[in-house]
């Protein structure tokens, strides 16, 4: 098309000089023609400058010169996951040792497609405000144990079980327990822990520890006669199984108890139980493992926890603490649970994750759904007609 406007253009041109009249016809036309090629090769290089500044490729596609753009389907963004934890232990030691915690939560969650902004963790001040704060939407997780997990599931949802290491000793006989050795950790994995009543330095702690030592049953007024330490009422190891042990025994429950106090974590009650301000303490299986050496340094004991301290009883088997999330919180959807989960059990299978996670005798993650706890629903059935009736 070029070459005919061309064309076009150059025979009136040539005419109009008269070259046409006298002079050569194949010449004039040889001419025209060249000037014709010449002006196509100019154009065609033009053409291909023009083509190469707009990044253009001798196919004719499209190059991109520019920084291409991000990928869709990027991280989704979360400006805060609220993490609560129960006070088992001394809320400055939880705060301190889960402090790795936020940034492997971050690390594991942005593996999941979540770019979480900051990870808050918070220490209840009893394990009933956890539950209530998972209701309320406050928490967004909470590890907490499954007698308060059944006791708030209208406003929290189970995702996983805490695995934890096994013990050498796991006897239904308390006095199996009372040798004098320590408890040592199993490199067996459960799924399920027990509740301890043990028994002090005291002169009744220690008389009580003789009797059951002798395979002799305890009366309810031996038992009545002392000062007990327990825990919140949610708590398994802390008041419920125990509850459900002088119950099956008794006949009677803690609230029956002429004097039992509430601690405010483990750690107070055993310095109670070392100063015998108390007799007996439940707690899990086997927190003197945790409170060995605090019991000769801390509480100012000479003996060690294992020589002066006994077990008077031994609950049945309690399912592991759960990692719950709250029904509440708008963040809480099928993909970030499912997120979560994978989080929380990656975490535990890392020597890192494993060290944090230890502070609750955690070793791991499973998951979980409700069905698993419906033994605590009826162990919290059970206590709350027994506090009902008295």
């Amino acid at each position: 098309l070029f070459g005919l406007i061309c064309l076009l253009v150059v025979l009136p041109w040539l005419r109009s000089r008269a070259l046409l009249g006298g002079y050569n016809m194949k010449r004039a036309l040889a001419l025209a023609l060249a000037m014709i090629l010449c002006l196509g090769l100019l154009a065609s290089c033009g053409n291909n400058d023009s083509n190469g500044s707009n990044g253009s490729n001798g196919d004719g596609d499209q190059q991109n010169t520019d920084t291409p753009p991000a990928e869709a389907g990027g991280p989704k963004q979360v400006d805060k996951l609220s993490v609560y934890f129960v006070p088992s232990r001394e809320p400055s030691e939880i705060v301190t040792a889960t402090e790795p915690l936020k940034q492997m939560l971050k690390d594991a969650m942005l593996e999941e497609g979540y770019d979480i902004g900051e990870v808050e963790i918070t220490v209840g001040t009893t394990y009933e405000a956890v539950g209530e704060a998972l209701v309320a939407g406050t928490a967004d997780v909470g590890l907490i144990p499954g007698g308060t997990y059944v006791l708030y599931d209208d406003g929290c949802d189970v995702i996983l079980t805490a695995t934890r290491d096994g013990l050498s000793k796991d006897f239904d006989d308390p006095k199996d327990w009372n040798d004098g050795t320590p408890t040592e950790a199993s490199d067996k994995q459960a799924v399920s822990y027990r509740a301890l009543l043990i028994a002090g330095p005291s002169e009744k702690g220690q008389a009580m520890v003789a009797k059951v030592n002798a395979g002799e049953e305890l009366t309810w007024d031996e038992l009545n006669a002392a000062n007990w330490s327990v825990m919140g009422s949610s708590s398994p190891a802390g008041y419920i199984y125990p509850a459900l042990w002088l119950q099956d025994r008794y006949s009677k429950g803690i609230t029956d108890l002429a004097s039992a106090v509430q601690s405010d974590s483990y750690a107070s009650a055993f310095a109670r139980l070392a100063s015998g301000q108390v007799d007996v303490l439940v707690t899990y299986a086997d927190a003197r493992r945790d409170y060995a050496e605090r019991w000769n340094t801390e509480f100012g004991r000479e003996g060690s926890i294992w020589e002066e301290t006994g077990l008077i009883g031994v609950t049945a088997p309690i399912y592991n603490d759960t990692v719950s999330v709250s029904k509440t919180s708008p963040k809480m959807d099928a993909d970030m649970v499912a997120a979560l989960q994978n989080a929380f059990i990656n975490i535990g299978n890392t020597p890192e994750g494993k060290e944090v996670i230890a502070i609750y005798s955690h070793n791991g993650y499973q998951k979980a759904q409700s069905s698993d706890y419906d033994n605590e629903r009826a162990a919290q059935k059970l206590i709350q007609e027994l506090t009902a009736a008295n």
